[in-house]
């Protein structure tokens, strides 16, 4: 069966058990400053969770692509993705378990036709917060899952929340117990040195998660959890993981998603998808799925957040072809339209962007080859006796010269790097960055921080000003905001002059002193933007959508938080206005 059909079955599926099909959120958060990537299905939809009524309704469905960066390293094993597809169905106060773990049931074994010999189930055991689940255990009984295929397990295996189990929950943050489902590949035999006994949770190949129903029931205040005011389902199933299972093959990268890319590899390096092999095919498989898709829906190579992440995928990438003894250009140019056709085809991303996708990863091949002449010379001019992991990070930090190639230069010139070495202070990097992460994500998606919530409306009255003062022109590109400052990206073939950019401060300032209204209003989309309602991404809204007013000045489509009266932001300055080339620009600003 192929992905498409099984993304198929499931948004009709639970369509017709009353559910509402919205659109994908970007990969990039248009609306949250506070995460570089989507990273599950689940990012877009906390505040309908927390209790937001959503635009249309109270059951929700939707397939959801995601990207994990943290997942990077991972990648070479038979099942670990960076980006990978969740299909998701929510519901917002409305059913709980009762329905929501038959319906999981009858869509899998029934409309996919998985064994149910085959699958097993996994709940929350309870702690000192919250009591053991036995509402969803005698549910998965009355469906005939038998006792020896039901596990209890602690909260760091089957409790949700964005910052772990209940004990490390911040006030504010919402979770609850989950239930996940596991597909058992029969012909994988369990490797003792995982433990005695095989089980879901272990990591011997032998079981893969394929689902996972969280019951959002609590918040956590400062006497403790406390049950929301109402609750809450959040499924996410893998897509990839899906079709793995139907194949009964525990390699997702035989998947039809990904087979098409494989050939391709092989056919360009001559070598079979097998042994040694295997590793390096699915890395550049991996990577190079996600840059695309990234590319395509905006994101370009850089040396900072996502771009810094784009870059490296298609280094990490271009590395393994080479040590597939390959060409990355022809095979790259060989994968990339496969990878926009599918993506097209599922509504993701636009047709028409194959050229460019093509073109940014070709300048970015172009461009790592120059840095690998820069790491040569480096290696070159380098006394000997200097060179160890510290340089090899080194290098691999300020250029992005890839580990692998230093330690096979050096082995040529009788040096052994100490690979445990290197990796312990690559890990302190990587948990470093980790911290970061999750600084970034630790509100969640739209951030109710004062300073950012400040920023987000401002957003709104600058997109507004530039289109006053530049023009009907000017149309918006992308945007980031953090607790320094926002920015906006905008398309403009001109050069605002500095009496422009002073103008656009003005009028921004203005319309705070005025302490405008910022007002929300649930409203068709199609007739929001034939009135004029200004967009970013508008093909990625549901047919119903919040319209933010800013008085009389500003209205545009968001879903992100914002002040009630402008009054409240404070003097904003703008600092900084630079050109991205063809026709970008991207502006800064930040409060006095």
């Amino acid at each position: 069966m192929k992905a498409s059909e099984i993304r198929s079955k499931y948004l009709k599926f639970f369509e017709s058990r009353g559910h509402a099909v919205i659109p994908a959120a970007p990969i990039i958060p248009p609306d949250d400053p506070t995460t570089l990537f989507t990273s599950s299905g689940m990012q877009q939809m906390v505040p309908y969770l927390k209790g937001e009524p959503h635009s249309m309704g109270k059951r929700i469905v939707d397939s959801q692509p995601s990207f994990r960066s943290e997942d990077i390293e991972e990648v070479g094993d038979n099942r670990h993705t960076c980006m990978f597809e969740m299909l998701g169905n929510w519901s917002l106060g409305d059913y709980f378990k009762k329905e929501q773990l038959p319906w999981v049931w009858e869509f899998l074994t029934k409309e996919l036709g998985l064994s149910p010999d085959k699958l097993y189930v996994t709940l929350f055991e309870g702690n000192d917060f919250v009591e053991k689940d036995l509402e969803a255990y005698k549910i998965w009984q009355s469906l005939g899952v038998k006792d020896d295929h039901i596990f209890y397990y602690p909260g760091k295996k089957n409790w949700w929340s964005r910052a772990g189990t209940p004990d490390q929950m911040p006030v504010g943050e919402i979770g609850g117990p989950t239930s996940e489902v596991f597909f058992e590949f029969t012909d994988v035999v369990h490797d003792s040195k995982y433990g005695d006994k095989c089980h879901p949770n272990c990591d011997c190949g032998r079981f893969m998660e394929i689902g996972n129903s969280v019951f959002m029931a609590y918040v956590k205040t400062e006497k403790g959890l406390e049950p929301l005011p109402a609750q809450n389902v959040d499924f996410g199933g893998g897509l990839e993981r899906l079709v793995a299972a139907v194949n009964n093959d525990p390699d997702v990268f035989k998947i039809d998603m990904f087979s098409s890319l494989i050939a391709a590899i092989e056919k360009s390096s001559g070598k079979k998808y097998e042994g040694v092999y295997m590793s390096p095919m699915r890395v550049v498989a991996d990577h190079l799925r996600a840059a695309a898709f990234m590319i395509a829906q905006g994101t370009e190579p850089s040396n900072k957040l996502q771009g810094y992440i784009l870059r490296r995928l298609l280094r990490r990438a271009a590395v393994r072809v080479r040590l597939l003894g390959a060409d990355a250009k022809l095979i790259f140019k060989e994968c990339i339209p496969a990878i926009v056709k599918e993506y097209s085809d599922a509504g993701f991303i636009d047709a028409s962007s194959l050229d460019h996708v093509q073109a940014v990863v070709i300048a970015e091949l172009d461009k790592f080859g120059k840095a690998l002449d820069k790491g040569l010379k480096e290696i070159e001019r380098t006394d000997i006796n200097k060179i160890d992991a510290q340089f090899a990070f080194n290098l691999y930090q300020s250029l992005g010269f890839p580990y692998e190639i230093t330690r096979d230069l050096l082995a040529e010139k009788n040096i052994t790097l100490d690979q445990a070495e290197f990796d312990k202070i690559f890990a302190i990097h990587k948990e470093g960055s980790r911290t970061a992460s999750a600084g970034m994500f630790k509100g969640g998606l739209a951030d109710q921080g004062e300073i950012t919530t400040k920023y987000h409306t401002a957003t709104h009255l600058l997109h507004q000003a530039l289109y006053d003062v530049l023009g009907s022109e000017i149309s918006q590109a992308g945007s980031n905001i953090t607790s320094e400052r926002l920015r906006f990206d905008y398309t403009y073939s001109g050069k605002p002059t500095a009496e422009q950019i002073k103008e656009i401060g003005s009028i921004i300032n203005t319309k705070i002193k005025a302490d405008l209204p910022v007002v929300k209003t649930i409203e068709d989309k199609k007739m929001a933007l034939e009135s004029g309602v200004k967009a970013f991404f508008a093909d990625k809204y549901p047919d119903k959508v919040s319209v933010y007013r800013i008085g009389d000045y500003s209205r545009e489509l968001c879903g992100g938080p914002h002040v009630e009266r402008t009054g409240v932001i404070g003097a904003i300055e703008i600092y900084k206005d630079e050109s991205l080339g063809s026709g970008k620009r991207r502006i800064y600003a930040r409060l006095k």
